[in-house]
């Protein structure tokens, strides 16, 4: 009887972790485990920084309006405050907004 030739692709022989040259199941179960963890993780961080763009572009439409409900209320020094914090706020706001949409389409580019 031929004996058979087995052969190993080298991503997969790297998984194994104690030098033995075999793959055990614990060795595929540690590293498929890592690899689900990853996914997990990067999901995460694509939500958090969904919701965080979000955060900033409802802070951005609702910033005006908290200048015009000060004037409303009377507040006059709290609206002079507010005028004067926009110009820094909305460029930080748009430099984080600006952000996670670079980083959305290079993420895009790469696949």
């Amino acid at each position: 009887m031929a004996e058979v030739t087995k052969t190993v692709d080298p991503k997969i022989a790297e998984k194994y972790t104690n030098g033995d040259g075999h793959i055990s199941l614990e060795e595929y179960e540690m590293d498929m485990e890592f690899k689900r963890k990853e996914l997990e993780d990067a999901d995460a961080m694509r939500d958090a920084q969904r919701k965080m763009a979000w955060f900033a572009l409802f802070g951005m439409l609702l910033y005006p309006f908290a200048v015009v409900l000060a004037v409303g209320v009377g507040l006059t020094e709290a609206s002079k405050i507010l005028g004067s914090m926009a110009s820094v706020y909305f460029v930080s706001v748009a430099a984080i907004v600006a952000a996670f949409f670079g980083a959305q389409a290079m993420g895009k580019g790469k696949k």
